[in-house]
């Protein structure tokens, strides 16, 4: 992870954030975090702003410089991904 933007939408969930974060789970795949895994901050199809989502779940793009969920990323060419565009555009 070389790229210093990157890094900054990265994390590792430690028990506050654990704490916080499971009671809904992930908004990526739905399933829980768990301690000392690693977590981006990334947009996709949900409303509203970037979410803390498993990075596995995640893509970096290097042209907006953000992380964005996976299935909003393959699919943002051909339907698009709504809540990404606003959110690149403040930036």
């Amino acid at each position: 992870m070389k790229d210093p933007l990157r890094r900054k939408h990265t994390l590792l969930i430690d028990l506050e954030k654990l704490n916080t974060l499971n009671a809904e789970g992930c908004p990526a795949c739905g399933q829980k975090f768990t301690l000392g895994e690693t977590a981006v901050l990334a947009c996709g199809f949900w409303e509203g702003a970037p979410r803390i989502i498993h990075e596995n779940d995640a893509v970096w793009d290097p042209k907006t410089a953000s992380f964005m969920e996976r299935k909003c990323y393959e699919s943002r060419n051909s339907v698009g991904c709504g809540n990404s565009r606003a959110f690149h555009s403040r930036r």
